[in-house]
C-alpha cells in the first residue's frame, strides 16, 4: 500500500500486512511528523448461512458475561525502511521540429553577422596582427594599413621666401595598432602631374623610432622650387632612401 505524509507530502510504499484494520501510528523519516494511519479495508466475505439460535439458558442459571473486546492501536512505528514512491514529473511539451530548426538558423545567421561586423570594425587591428588579411580587405574595397603606422592631418602650402617658391609639407605620424610599433625611418614625398606621372620625390627621417598605441609625432619637410606642373602629392613610408 502507499501512504503519504500529511506534513511534507512524501509518499512511501509499505507492506499493508503491517497495518491492522484499526490502523497504527507512524512517523515520517523525512520530516519526523507522526500521524495515525488506517489499515487497508478488508475484503468483505460472503455471509455465512444462518444457524438456528442457541437454546435459551435454563432458568436461574447466571448468564456468562461477554468478553469485553478492546482494540488497542499498535505501538508507534518510526518508519525508516520505506521506499519513496516515484513521483510523476510533469510532462514537458515537445518543441515542434520546424521551430527548433528555424531557431538554429536564426542563431547561426546572427553569429555570422556579428563576426562580419567585428571583422570590418576592427580591420585595422586585424591587419596589424595578421598582415595577410590586408589583401583580403583590399579585394573587398576596404584598404587597411598593415603596418599599424599611418599618416594623419597631412597638409601642404606654397610660400615665397627670398623670392623663391617653397613647398612646405606637414602632418602627423600615428600608431593605429593595438601595441607599441617601430616607426619606419624613411618617409618619401612624391610630386606628380595631372596624369599621375612622377615629377619629383625626396625623403626625410621621422622624429621618433617607436610609437605606443594611439601615440603620434608631428613631421615637417620643405622643398625649394617645386615643379610648377605638380598636381598631386603623396606621402608614404619607403624601404629605400633614394
Amino acid at each position: 500500500m502507499i501512504i503519504t505524509c500529511p506534513s511534507c507530502a512524501t509518499r512511501y510504499t509499505v507492506d499493508g500486512a503491517r497495518f491492522p484494520a484499526a490502523g497504527r501510528t507512524v512517523r515520517c523519516s523525512k520530516c519526523a511528523h507522526s500521524w495515525h494511519q488506517a489499515g487497508e479495508a478488508p475484503e468483505q466475505e460472503a455471509p455465512a448461512p444462518e444457524s438456528p439460535p442457541p437454546p435459551a439458558p435454563e432458568p436461574g442459571a447466571g448468564a456468562a458475561p461477554e468478553a469485553a473486546q478492546t482494540t488497542h492501536a499498535a505501538d508507534p512505528v518510526f518508519i525508516r525502511d520505506m521506499t519513496p514512491a516515484a513521483a510523476s514529473a510533469p510532462a514537458r511539451k515537445a518543441v515542434p521540429p520546424g521551430l527548433a530548426v528555424a531557431a538554429g538558423w536564426v542563431g547561426l545567421i546572427a553569429m555570422v553577422v556579428l563576426i562580419a561586423v567585428s571583422a570590418v570594425r576592427y580591420r585595422q587591428d586585424i591587419a596589424v596582427i595578421w598582415p595577410q588579411s590586408a589583401g583580403v580587405y583590399s579585394g573587398l574595397g576596404l584598404p587597411v594599413n598593415d603596418r599599424g603606422i599611418d599618416f594623419r592631418q597631412v597638409n601642404y602650402k606654397r610660400q615665397s621666401e627670398d623670392g623663391q617658391v617653397v613647398l612646405a609639407v606637414s602632418g602627423r605620424i600615428v600608431n593605429t595598432g593595438p601595441r607599441e610599433l617601430p616607426v619606419p625611418q624613411t618617409v618619401r614625398v612624391t610630386l606628380s602631374d595631372a596624369d599621375n606621372r612622377e615629377l619629383y620625390h625626396w625623403t626625410f627621417k621621422p622624429n621618433a623610432s617607436t610609437l605606443k598605441p594611439g601615440q603620434s609625432v608631428p613631421f615637417a619637410t620643405r622643398l625649394s622650387s617645386p615643379p610648377a606642373t605638380a598636381r598631386h602629392l603623396e606621402v608614404r613610408f619607403s624601404k629605400d632612401a633614394s
